[in-house]
């Protein structure tokens, strides 16, 4: 650091590291809360069926992604059978043909 008068100024390689962090702070609330990507399969007994369905849950990926797939689908008389995959990385288009009206539930 130097000093100009009264005022101590920090050193360009100081100013440098203070703006990298100051950058990366910034960065990972955005990176904390990515949107999540829950694959599933659900069955329905009255009328039978079967669907795979992805739906997206905002803010990270959840810890038992079970219950809140399960919480999404029960209400059109869906159990959810088992979760295939957790993920940040958006769905491939053929994951969201697979999915079909059951994408994004």
């Amino acid at each position: 650091m130097f000093q100009i008068g009264r005022i101590i100024m920090p050193s360009p390689l100081l100013r440098r590291l203070l703006a990298a962090l100051v950058l990366v702070t910034l960065a990972l609330p955005s990176a904390a809360a990515a949107d999540c990507y829950v694959h599933y399969k659900a069955k329905r007994t009255n009328p039978y069926g079967l669907h795979y369905g992805i739906i997206r849950v905002s803010g990270g990926c959840p810890s038992s992604p079970g219950g809140l797939v399960q919480s999404r689908i029960s209400s059109g008389g869906w159990t959810i059978l088992n979760v295939v995959k957790v993920t940040t990385s958006s769905p491939s288009s053929s994951e969201r043909r697979s999915a079909g009206s059951h994408y994004y539930r």
